[in-house]
């Protein structure tokens, strides 16, 4: 007997009335609430696993199901589709793992712009790695929408970016966004974006990205995803392979994600003011696991956990205007002198860096090979207290500028152990220039003090 949408119903509200709690545990409450009054696909005219292209079919159903405000189911099975402008209301319900839209190839696959809603729930979307075209930036790219739901949906097999989304809010959520050539997420100029429960797998260049072309509030949430084997095919220097970017994009907050084998950092943001960095695992970054650079005014990075890395944590770029940040209760451990690319200035192997007007407390460093911490570079320096941490197993404790210029900084009730060539150390630059602060005292630099640290 033909499944249709009439029959899968039927035997859904069979199973509810006859058990209501087994029903709502299989379907979910939302989920068969949405499929009340849907549009069956097959009934229409779609063909579960035909081989010819079906992209005529479905674009009048989709423009039809708009017209009237109603959701689309379509049935478990593969359809080729491509070139599909999107409606201004999309519901278009699969069966998750077994409902599979296909890019055929021509141009581009799903495109919205300026659209109501787009809701994709259930679906997996295919770009079968074939060639986009040269206005295409991914196999989903949605502009100028306020309401873009992606759930529970599969996106693999991108040329390019996998979701592309542009002056968009909503929500990405307990998906799987793999094989992107670019990135799995790429947002621009969002409008408070939820990213939430994904997981983002072997991408090419990039994780998720969160950016605006002027700085300004942004207010995304990426939260509770794994990210893992993010790669930098594009090279550079920290331009690509981050599995969380931030760029320009004010007040975002980053929190409890899992990421590792992340080509470069973990989570980068560059020029992302009153950002919040929290509670995130990272494991095995190839350079800095953690950034907050260039202009940027705010940033709190706090209860993270860093496994293996070039280096630990850096809040950097004084002389762009980077400033104003706390550090604090961050775990960060095996740390390797190696990183992606020749290191110019300090090298890499160090656990904190931070420079301008910023509170380090309670961080615990172990086995940074280089430094502990480096405070301050040059005369970029001024306004850092670094209290309450333990740092153990590194070649120096604190590397700390002297140089002319740095300013009001305080190191002071830390703990070190096992600091080879000292627990604080005054730098030039990248050469070091005194004895042990702790022992001899820093009398000489009057921008420095140093009080109270326990070397074991």
């Amino acid at each position: 007997m033909k499944t249709t949408r009439r029959t899968v119903l039927t035997g859904a509200a069979s199973a509810l009335l006859a058990s209501p709690v087994a029903a709502r545990a299989q379907l979910g409450d939302n989920r068969f609430a949405e499929l009340r009054g849907s549009l069956d696909a097959v009934d229409l005219g779609m063909r579960p696993g035909a081989s010819d292209d079906q992209s005529k079919m479905l674009d009048t159903i989709l423009k039809d199901a708009s017209a009237q405000r109603k959701p689309v189911f379509l049935p478990a099975g593969t359809y080729t589709v491509s070139n599909l402008n999107l409606p201004d209301y999309v519901n278009l319900i699969g069966v998750a793992g077994a409902t599979r839209l296909v890019y055929g190839g021509g141009g581009h696959l799903l495109s919205a712009e300026n659209a109501e809603r787009i809701q994709f729930t259930g679906l997996t979307i295919d770009g079968d790695n074939r060639w986009l075209a040269d206005y295409a930036e991914a196999i989903v790219q949605i502009g100028g929408t306020d309401d873009v739901v992606i759930s529970d949906c599969a996106i693999v097999g991108s040329r390019k970016h996998a979701v592309m989304l542009s002056g968009c809010g909503g929500s990405i959520a307990r998906s799987v966004i793999s094989g992107a050539a670019l990135t799995a997420i790429y947002s621009v100029e969002s409008k408070g974006l939820r990213i939430s429960d994904n997981d983002i797998l072997d991408c090419a260049n990039g994780g998720i990205l969160v950016h605006r072309w002027k700085a300004a509030y942004d207010g995304s949430i990426v939260t509770g995803n794994r990210i893992a084997r993010i790669a930098s095919q594009a090279g550079g220097t920290g331009q690509y392979g981050n599995g969380i970017n931030v760029y320009r994009a004010g007040n975002v907050l980053i929190a409890n994600n899992s990421l590792s084998d992340c080509a470069f950092s973990a989570i980068r943001s560059n020029s992302g003011s009153d950002v919040q960095i929290i509670g995130n695992q990272c494991y095995e970054s190839g350079e800095t696991a953690i950034y907050s650079e260039f202009s940027f005014e705010g940033a709190v990075v706090a209860n993270n956990l860093i496994d293996g890395a070039a280096n630990g944590i850096s809040i950097a770029n004084f002389n762009e205007g980077g400033r104003l940040a706390t550090v604090s209760g961050n775990v960060i451990r095996n740390l390797t002198t190696e990183g992606p690319y020749v290191a110019e200035i300090f090298g890499f192997g160090w656990g904190i860096g931070v420079e301008a007007d910023i509170a380090v407390t309670g961080n615990v460093i172990d086995n940074a090979p280089r430094a502990g911490m480096l405070i301050g570079w040059g005369p970029y320096l001024r306004g850092v207290a670094a209290t309450g941490n333990v740092i153990r197993n590194s070649a120096v404790g604190v590397a700390v500028s002297v140089v002319e210029g740095a300013a009001a900084t305080q190191i002071s009730n830390n703990i070190f152990q096992n600091t080879l060539k000292g627990a604080v150390i005054g730098y030039r630059w990248q050469d070091p220039v005194t004895k042990d602060l702790t022992r001899s005292g820093a009398g000489a630099y009057k921008h420095l003090t140093v009080a109270g640290n326990t070397v074991l």
